[in-house]
């Protein structure tokens, strides 16, 4: 195994040489715009390796996201901002900082108390910048279900929330049936409205139980497309298209799929 050290000076030099004067044509016209579709694609073709379980994959794509960090850190440093060196430093020192339980005098045993930790040593750096809102800090570009998840977590930390789970089920069944009124209604732009409220709702649900929805969700998906792909096979061995095969026997094979 090579020296980390050396490892990476080896890759930050070939970023250099490719945005260089002579470098490649393309790495060379990169702005942080173009650039951000493929740091969201790398970010997660990591979770897809994360979740087959497989160290090969696992490594080449927590390459391929290193290289979208580097390549924003050169052009940091060609706009005479940053450079990969501030980036590192910059992260250490924040490690450090809201670590004191481990780097200083601090006293903490569990998960939660580190968790509660972080969040006040946060909210002692925000206070000192200007934000007009707890919420403010929240990406805008998260998935719409983390991102709901992380608005209801800092909401609730304030306060905000309800004391029982059975509260949530009961404005769930509240925003369900406002959606139904709306979509029997035939009033589009409400029904677009409760959808998204009946979403938040789930979302809240998953947070009482501890349940991460963006990864939930996730995880379903990649649940359907086994069961779909498995469909697609049993209906080519009978020599037959999807779009000629009954309901009733895809339905036949997705239960046969929910088995394996």
């Amino acid at each position: 195994m090579s020296d980390p050290a050396n490892a990476f000076q080896k890759l930050t030099e070939i970023v250099d040489t490719l945005m260089g004067e002579n470098g490649c044509p393309w790495d060379r016209v990169q702005t942080r715009e173009t650039l951000k579709p493929y740091l969201v694609e790398e970010s997660y073709e990591v979770l897809e390796a994360l979740d087959e379980n497989h160290p090969e994959k696992i490594k080449e794509e927590l390459g391929d996201l290193l290289y979208q960090i580097l390549f924003h850190a050169k052009i940091g440093e060609q706009k005479q901002e940053f450079n990969i060196n501030d980036v590192i430093c910059s992260i250490s020192e924040k490690m450090v900082r809201r670590h004191p339980h481990v780097f200083g005098d601090g006293d903490i045993d569990t998960p939660d108390q580190v968790v509660n930790q972080w969040e006040e040593i946060k909210k002692e750096e925000k206070n000192n910048q200007d934000q007009k809102s707890i919420l403010d800090n929240i990406p805008k570009h998260l998935p719409g279900l983390a991102r709901a998840q992380k608005l209801q977590k800092k909401a609730a930390k304030q306060g905000f929330d309800w004391e029982h789970i059975e509260e949530v089920f009961v404005k769930l069944d509240e925003e369900i049936a406002e959606f139904k009124q709306a979509f029997q209604d035939g009033n589009e732009e409400e029904a677009h409205s409760e959808l998204g409220d009946i979403l938040f709702v789930l979302v809240n649900l998953a947070r009482f139980k501890k349940i991460d929805a963006e990864e939930a969700l996730r995880s379903t998906n990649n649940k359907f497309i086994k069961r779909f792909q498995h469909i697609e096979r049993a209906v080519a061995k009978q020599g037959k298209e999807l779009k000629d095969t009954p309901l009733e026997e895809m339905e036949r094979y997705w239960q046969e799929a929910k088995k394996l």
